[in-house]
């Protein structure tokens, strides 16, 4: 299972449902999602789940190509065809063949380059740099943007026609923040990655730093997650992981979150009664989903004092 699909939060099980069907239908896609959510994880598992899963997977950053070097670095180019070209090259889009291109940060791509993408897409062909005649494409598309799309539509800055090409099948990948009670599944996972990579021991951390990793807010993500346990097996410790074993750059991230850290329980009753026991506003306040909130009520068996009249 690829790390950005491990968690039993609601938005983690429905996502696990959700790839097959997509995977099936063959429909170009579009994933949003700030950057380290795993959008290029959940486009790679639905290419392994497709029946193009023995073709290539072709992963496109789009926002590291300069606009001069779209069409040559996309569409391919022949020999000649502009100084240095000494030799001809298919194009990333050919170069996928039956399989898929993943067209990641497509939203920082110029108003132009988003038009030769468009018209590749709905022609099925690009016509290569110094080429006589129009190469056939066969591949599926999958992208992806690392923000919010209808603002970049309200401002321009995204062509409303290519978003309704793409925006056939919609995935959205909600921040870490959004879905904490992922982080232990995911920590877990990781120190399986790395004891196997490194031949380590290390144990998983104690509920106190535990409770720290919750209290963090992840600015980025899945990414940064990973990042901090790897660098635990750079003098891996004995025993359970705590706030010493990691290096000094992240010990002093993590230090203003350790001063802070309350129990659960304790933080879950102090904001209810803050909010009045108004559990919409008390979910918001904790970062949690409402089922979230209503789970772990029913886990620290938390009842509202005045009865079940604060549920808006």
């Amino acid at each position: 299972m690829a790390c950005s699909l491990v968690g039993s939060s609601k938005s983690m099980i429905e996502l696990r449902e959700y790839i097959p069907k997509v995977a099936r239908s063959d429909v170009n896609v579009l994933i949003t999602g700030e950057t380290g959510t795993g959008k290029e994880r959940v486009a790679e598992s639905i290419h392994k789940e497709s029946k193009r899963r023995d073709e290539p997977f072709i992963c496109v950053n789009c926002a590291a190509i300069p606009d001069s070097l779209i069409e040559s670095e996309l569409f391919g180019f022949e020999r000649g065809a502009f100084t240095g070209a000494q030799e001809s090259y298919v194009g990333k889009l050919r170069l996928a063949g039956t399989g898929t291109v993943f067209l990641d940060e497509i939203g920082d791509m110029s108003l132009a380059a988003q038009a030769k993408v468009l018209r590749a897409i709905e022609s099925r062909e690009v016509f290569p740099l110094g080429g006589r005649r129009v190469a056939k494409i066969e591949a599926r598309f999958i992208a992806a943007v690392n923000q919010e799309i209808e603002p970049l539509l309200a401002e321009n800055r995204f062509r409303r026609d290519l978003y309704y090409r793409l925006n056939v099948a919609r995935i959205l990948l909600l921040p870490l923040k959004d879905r904490k009670e992922d982080i232990p599944e995911l920590v877990n996972y990781y120190l399986e990655e790395f004891n196997r990579r490194f031949q380590g021991a290390v144990q998983p951390p104690t509920d106190e730093w535990l409770r720290c990793l919750m209290s963090y807010q992840w600015p980025g993500n899945i990414r940064e997650l990973r990042n901090m346990v790897e660098a635990i097996f750079i003098d891996p410790p004995a025993g359970s992981i705590s706030l010493k074993d990691l290096p000094g750059a992240f010990q002093q991230l993590f230090a203003n979150y350790v001063s802070s850290v309350v129990p659960e329980r304790e933080r879950m009753v102090s904001v209810l009664y803050q909010t009045n026991w108004n559990k919409s506003q008390a979910a918001a306040q904790l970062n949690w989903s409402r089922m979230t909130l209503y789970r772990k009520l029913e886990k620290y068996q938390i009842h509202d004092p005045a009865g079940p009249t604060h549920d808006h």
